[in-house]
């Protein structure tokens, strides 16, 4: 027997359809409504969308253009919640609990003064890859650096990535974006000659060993103040790196390296034992014996990267004539030296604790300027002459 169908003006139950197709119903008066499923919201909770007209067909027809946007990745409903409320709520439960406090304070201070002043306030549901080139033009229109612009993009983007996980979002709006370009800064190491005079000058100061060691090993400003003494093998000249000071929002504290090739040991050139000797021995006569750091202040606690440049490196810089030049150019020196003394790129790479051999080719290969002299002579070497080849040099004479 054939269903009955109603009449026209009869109420109609509702329309039932596939999962994921929406429900189509008449209200008691008479407006048709249809409901589809647009994900859940930050609390897991089930979230809806609802459209009205005045016919069955008129709905019908907005549920499959909803549906279809769905598909295309273009319908994006996460109610009242803001871009503002997003970086906050992706702070808190996602950035804090899988990152360093380190790079968690960075990402807040990033959002509290660049990201939430220009789009905060931007429903989630609207924000669009025009709104993020908008923030990008305007940061840059207020002088901020490429590099931070770039960070910015980078913490966007690292949040949307989470929302979708959370189907808050169909798909992320920075992808619609080019991030910012950084030109990279190119590495000018010192002269032997301003090596050599930076280390006379620091003769004579609390920290020389700090200048022998960031020339001789490479060792970074964090790794050299996070330095203990029970890391230090001097009977047998071997050094650890195991942990790296860093300041949060005023508060230092040690931190393990991020990687593998962060913890490293390294052999330590017979000047630099000397010069760790005569610190230790300077440091007992100061009353600090018991102190496990090799270069605290004057207390025996951590030293503030901020005092040490007002105090020490600004100082001994001008008086090497070093002026505009970074601390961290020292471990640039270290690396050219060993370079231009045809130290192999892998040991190199290892003193440095790179984590891979790219890393260090790629921003201390332009120090290398004879390499292709010497890699173009190998073959007038082992070929032979221009014009001649090893074979017709054994080959042998007619009588």
């Amino acid at each position: 027997m054939a269903k009955k169908q109603p009449a026209d003006g009869e109420k109609s139950k509702q329309t039932r359809r596939g999962k994921g197709e929406g429900s189509i119903s008449q209200r008691a008066d008479g407006l048709w409504v249809a409901r589809i499923d647009i994900g859940t919201d930050a609390n897991g909770k089930r979230r809806r969308k609802a459209f009205y007209g005045k016919t069955k067909k008129e709905v019908a027809n907005k549920l499959t253009n909803e549906a279809s946007a769905q598909l295309n990745g273009t319908a994006i409903d996460s109610g009242k919640m803001s871009v503002g409320d997003l970086l906050k709520k992706w702070l808190a439960e996602s950035a804090t609990p899988n990152c360093s406090p380190g790079t968690t304070a960075e990402y807040q201070r990033i959002v509290d003064s660049h990201i939430v002043p220009k789009i905060g306030s931007v429903k989630l549901s609207a924000i669009r890859p025009l709104h993020i080139q908008s923030m990008l033009s305007a940061l840059e229109t207020d002088k901020v650096g490429a590099r931070t612009r770039q960070y910015c993009y980078v913490t966007l983007h690292r949040a949307f990535v989470v929302a979708m996980r959370w189907q808050l979002m169909i798909r992320n709006p920075c992808d619609g974006v080019d991030s910012p370009k950084v030109k990279k800064r190119q590495v000018v190491p010192l002269t032997m000659e301003q090596a050599q005079t930076l280390l006379k000058v620091s003769e004579s100061n609390r920290f020389h060993a700090a200048f022998v060691l960031a020339l001789t090993t490479g060792m970074r400003q964090g790794e050299l103040f996070g330095l203990h003494w029970e890391s230090i093998d001097l009977k047998h000249g071997i050094l650890q790196v195991r942990y790296s000071l860093e300041e949060i929002k005023g508060q230092l504290r040690l931190k393990e390296p991020k990687s593998e090739a962060g913890r490293r040991q390294i052999a330590l050139p017979a000047m630099a034992v000397k010069a760790l000797c005569e610190h230790k021995a300077k440091q007992l006569a100061e009353g600090l014996a018991k102190c496990p750091y090799v270069f605290p202040d004057s207390d025996g606690g951590l030293l503030r990267k901020c005092s040490f440049h007002r105090w020490t490196w600004s100082k001994v810089r001008t008086a090497a004539k070093l002026e505009g030049v970074h601390f961290h150019d020292l471990r640039h020196t270290s690396a050219s030296i060993m370079l231009s003394d045809g130290v192999n790129a892998k040991a190199i790479q290892a003193i440095l604790g790179h984590s891979t051999i790219s890393m260090t080719m790629d921003t201390y290969a332009h120090l290398m300027p004879d390499a292709q002299r010497l890699a173009a002579s190998t073959f007038d070497r082992l070929l032979g002459k221009a014009g001649g080849s090893p074979a017709a040099k054994k080959k042998t004479p007619q009588k």
